[in-house]
């Protein structure tokens, strides 16, 4: 048999070349592409987030918000429907009175207190700021029950702003996620403002709370259905990595 020349050695081949990656930036586990890919996803996954607290006007939202402490959306909304046929200005939330607004928010935790802090509320904004609700977190954080937290979703839903109101989701997907740790709401929204960008920031505290309150759950997280699960860099997780549910093939990180 004719001796066949075994052929020569290829020679290695140079891998294509790839886009480098940046490095996390400060006090985040992501790095800037990351971070901007995050966002696209939840982006893409609900173009148009929307709060999901019940109002009609600037006033009402604030009165909404304020009693959502330690209550549900749909508790406060189920709550506030006839509260709001009937009051939706200060002047006819005072006229209302005390009394008249417990009747309506009974049903809502720490109701009590929380219907003092409506009429102290609509007293301010008339006798302060003209029966307006003022347009700066600095007026607004001196009405009673009226936090940062508070502010920040009012200055946004309301006004148009790009806020960071961070609530108990945000608190734990920043945190649990290593995207923006704190020690303190207060942190968390700093570090968050900061990382998050431009063009996604408007919108962002929308698709984390919503993302904390049906995926990215406290007692169990649902990492199966999760469209950055890949990204994640949470230490625990619930399966294996899947496939982002709507990933964009020509926009995904390589």
């Amino acid at each position: 048999m004719k001796n066949v020349k075994p052929p020569s050695r290829l020679p290695a081949q140079t891998p294509p070349a790839t886009k480098p990656r940046r490095a996390a930036r400060p006090g985040t586990a992501y790095s800037p592409d990351e971070i901007s890919e995050i966002f696209r996803r939840l982006s893409v996954q609900r173009p148009e987030p929307k709060g999901e607290l019940a109002h009609v006007n600037p006033f009402t939202l604030v009165v909404a918000v304020a009693l959502s402490a330690q209550a549900t959306d749909a508790g406060v909304n189920r709550a506030t429907h006839s509260l709001f046929r009937i009051a939706d200005t200060p002047e006819k939330m005072l006229a209302l009175g005390e009394e008249g607004v417990r009747e309506h928010i009974r049903t809502i935790g720490l109701y009590r207190n929380k219907a003092k802090n409506v009429i102290a509320l609509s007293r301010r904004l008339i006798e302060d700021f003209g029966g307006e609700v003022p347009r700066t977190r600095a007026d607004l954080v001196t009405l009673p029950g009226v936090g940062r937290k508070t502010a920040n979703v009012v200055l946004s839903m309301a006004f148009g702003e790009a806020t960071m109101a961070v609530d108990t989701h945000i608190f734990r997907i920043a945190n649990r996620l290593m995207l923006a740790p704190g020690k303190t709401p207060d942190e968390v929204e700093d570090h968050l403002m900061r990382i998050i960008p431009a063009e996604y920031l408007y919108h962002a505290h929308h698709w984390l709370i919503l993302h904390g309150r049906y995926c990215c759950k406290a007692r169990k997280p649902e990492c199966a259905r999760c469209v950055i699960a890949d990204l994640c860099k949470a230490p625990e997780k619930t399966c294996d990595v899947p496939a982002p549910l709507c990933r964009l093939p020509d926009q995904v990180i390589g």
